[in-house]
């Protein structure tokens, strides 16, 4: 069942006229609507509704030059600067996999799409913008500067959707799983883990015992996972930088995950949010709004891999952080000595 637009475009018009420095995200939740529903009412009014599947956007962002791409989930934003290709197309699942914009989508999700211009001192500002059923942002795709801006009006053209309603209805937003434990199935679980031989047979392993991600965590227990303090996520952030050593830090809602491989060079605290402010790569995290960590150990064929996660009081997953294993930079070695330094939930109690 869909929901349409609670408030009318005019009215949305106008609040966004007397808001004009709100964000789009946090303007939609003043207004009690969906950010797709606050795009919408621009539609005529330089926003365009385009095809929203991946196998039509992710060619014609090829087309942009460099860009910045945005992926955000719940309170943790994550924007890297660079270029599309290396498109891999999938029924279930599609990849992005370039240096800097490496991405894994799941077109199910990609529902609702625009094309939004607006003018600006220093010239238009362009975005292709996605959105799921509920109308939540999947995947945002930012024009800079040295963008392919002569390349804009023909792309336009060839996405544009033949519905220019100033309307959107959508689906009630489905809630945040949250951790699913059998207690039963613990010394399966056990036994099954430490045959794991590859990160991505995780989630199997979990359905197969009727479980997710964090009530895994929450059971198994020494020596695959250790229960850290909520500042670990702070604290490791800070470790990385001074380390100079490269991770691998994932972000993703239900339609993409977005993944940075490198180091963490310069990081700005503001009020609650603690934010990365590298050229080519920015995080923004509200720290608040973490409520547990995990270090968590996986057996693979090239050795184990230690994450650091971060999960809300939901149970939503905020992020994934690995150390990088890559040949003739193998920082795992240090990344451990890291993860084992951070502070333990137990350490906080006592």
């Amino acid at each position: 069942m869909t929901q349409p637009t609670a408030v009318s475009p005019s009215d949305i018009r106008a609040f966004l006229a007397e808001n004009p420095k709100l964000r789009a995200r946090d303007a939609a939740d003043a207004l009690g609507i969906s950010e797709a529903q606050l795009v919408a009412a621009n539609v005529g009014k330089g926003t365009i509704r385009i095809d929203a599947h991946p196998d039509r956007i992710i060619p014609a962002a090829e087309r942009l030059g460099e860009v910045m791409a945005l992926t955000r989930v719940g309170d943790c934003v994550h924007e890297k600067v660079g270029h599309y290709g290396e498109y891999h197309s999938g029924e279930h699942a599609a990849m992005t996999l370039t240096e800097n914009i490496d991405l894994r989508i799941f077109p199910a999700q990609w529902v609702h799409a625009f094309a939004v211009e607006t003018e600006a001192e220093q010239g238009p500002r362009r975005s292709l913008q996605i959105f799921d059923a509920a109308g939540d942002a999947v995947h945002k795709i930012h024009l800079r500067a040295t963008s392919a801006h002569e390349n804009w009006s023909q792309i336009l053209a060839g996405l544009a959707d033949a519905d220019q309603a100033d309307t959107q209805a959508v689906e009630p937003r489905k809630p945040v799983e949250g951790p699913k434990s059998r207690p039963d199935n613990l010394e399966a679980l056990r036994a099954e883990w430490a045959k794991l031989t590859d990160t991505h047979q995780f989630l199997r392993l979990c359905s197969k015992f009727k479980m997710n991600r964090l009530g895994a965590y929450r059971i198994v227990g020494a020596p695959w996972v250790r229960p850290l303090a909520p500042t670990a996520a702070d604290a490791m952030l800070q470790a990385v930088r001074d380390s100079g050593i490269e991770v691998m830090i994932f972000v993703g809602n239900r339609g993409c995950i977005q993944i940075h491989t490198g180091p963490i060079r310069t990081l700005k605290p503001m009020g609650p949010w603690q934010n990365v402010m590298d050229p080519g790569f920015n995080l923004h995290l509200r720290l608040d709004k973490v409520a547990e960590v995990w270090a968590v150990e996986k057996p693979t064929q090239r050795g184990p891999a230690v994450s650091v996660e971060a999960f809300d009081a939901q149970g939503g997953l905020i992020f994934q952080v690995f150390g990088v294993g890559k040949e003739g930079r193998d920082s795992r070695r240090d990344w451990g000595r890291i993860v084992d330094a951070l502070p333990t939930y137990a350490e906080v109690l006592a």
